[in-house]
């Protein structure tokens, strides 16, 4: 076999596993996180029965709002399989229907400051980074959460529709960031 023909083979071999990866991915449910908000490698979605609750850890895909269109384009969010091409996010739900919100320099929420939740007023590089303005999460909705400082989760983004749960999250084989 020339070199030529075993460059090919090699890349054709890469790309089948690669697809392959991807199919098995889509159709068991596997999720590869390469964001610090929560451990680096491959994550299970996990069919939920019930409606998501404070304290769950979900996959959920986002609306396609004003925020969080900016964020995929700043580059806080990956493309993927939601709705406007937006990746599924990886976040904790820390506050649901009828629980208020006040955005200060930290989240409380119902009068108790959440843990690690600093509002920051700039991103990483330097661009102005908009808290969301609080208020009483709708029915229907969660407000989610990550504590790795540099989230980007509803903080800046406000409540999001529930209806977009994909499951609770459980890790397959990670490495802490």
């Amino acid at each position: 076999m020339t070199s030529r023909r075993r460059a090919l083979a090699i890349l054709l071999a890469g790309a089948a596993a690669s697809i392959g990866l991807f199919v098995a991915g889509q159709t068991g449910g596997l999720r590869i996180n390469l964001t610090p908000s929560y451990a680096l490698g491959l994550w299970r979605i996990v069919p939920i029965e019930r409606a998501a609750a404070v304290g769950d850890l979900i996959f959920i895909c986002p609306p396609v709002t004003h925020a969080l269109v900016l964020g995929t384009e700043r580059g806080y969010m990956r493309r993927g399989i939601c709705p406007g091409w937006m990746s599924p996010l990886l976040k904790s739900v820390v506050a649901g229907q009828g629980q208020r919100i006040q955005i200060g320099d930290l989240v409380t929420i119902d009068g108790q400051p959440l843990a690690r939740s600093e509002v920051r007023t700039a991103d990483a590089q330097g661009r102005a980074l908009a808290p969301w303005s609080g208020g009483i999460v709708p029915a229907g909705h969660l407000f989610l959460h990550s504590e790795f400082a540099g989230s980007y989760d509803s903080r800046y983004f406000g409540p999001i529709p529930a209806d977009g749960v994909l499951g609770l999250a459980r890790p397959v084989l990670t490495v802490d960031p």
